[in-house]
């Protein structure tokens, strides 16, 4: 399967979602739509566009019901319009985020699992395709110590000297299937210039902003005489700025 095609699936999403009222064998109830389902849970959103996930075995009768009547345990689960890369939404907490990855056909685990708990979540998980030719890395930031505020897609850092042959080819891949799903950037640079970004820092070259709310930016990041193409979904929205000639 192409990159494209790999994040296109993973980002691009049309269909609607479902609100209801789900109860659990105490007969208590709580307000949301439906995420997903496996054999043994169903995740759901609430108002707060928090999700959670509920084990079939503590849920009522009639909401199993529906859900065998409406969402199969073998059918192909639907995406969620939320959803960041794959099943991912922001305020998804540590856990989500980690039992989705495991899940994701997107995602795959670099790690033995007995080191997630040491390591983090942070660099374990990477794209199963490359992008322009590159591997990509998931990194998060969270806010609350446990909601997910931010994924980013790093390439691993590679010597300046190989920027032309090897940074630009991926950082125009990641700018064509960007544009693909949400139009035209508000803001975006013809060239990658690789000489006008501080050791340390991240310079975006495009922006694009997201509905409801939040934004993709892409660019580059340098560490030392290394550079990595980054692309960053943020819940938050970006602000246009001029970007450096």
């Amino acid at each position: 399967m192409k990159p494209i095609t790999i994040i296109t699936i993973a980002l691009a999403t049309t269909l609607g979602v479902e609100a209801k009222t789900w109860r659990n064998v105490e007969g208590k109830s709580i307000e949301g739509e439906y995420v997903s389902r496996t054999d043994k849970d169903v995740t759901i959103r609430l108002a707060t566009k928090k999700t959670t996930t509920i084990a079939l075995d503590k849920l009522h009768e009639d909401d199993r019901f529906w859900l065998d009547n409406n969402h199969p345990p073998n059918a192909k689960p639907s995406q969620n319009p939320a959803a960041v890369f794959d099943q991912l939404t922001f305020g998804d907490n540590h856990k989500q985020v980690e039992e989705k990855l495991k899940a994701s056909k997107f995602a795959k685990l670099t790690v033995a699992e007995t080191f997630i708990g040491r390591s983090g979540l942070n660099g374990v998980f990477r794209t199963t395709e490359k992008i322009g030719g590159l591997d990509a890395s998931l990194y998060f930031e969270w806010k609350n110590e446990d909601s997910l505020e931010e994924v980013n897609l790093h390439t691993d850092p590679l010597p300046i000297t190989q920027a032309k042959q090897t940074l630009v080819p991926c950082w125009k891949e990641f700018a064509k299937l960007l544009s693909n799903l949400y139009g035209k950037p508000v803001i975006s640079s013809p060239e990658l210039n690789t000489s006008s970004i501080p050791d340390g820092a991240y310079q975006p070259t495009h922006l694009w902003n997201l509905s409801p709310k939040g934004s993709v930016t892409l660019g580059a990041s340098r560490e030392g005489d290394k550079l990595l193409i980054v692309c960053r979904f943020s819940e938050k929205k970006t602000n246009p700025v001029a970007l450096p000639e």
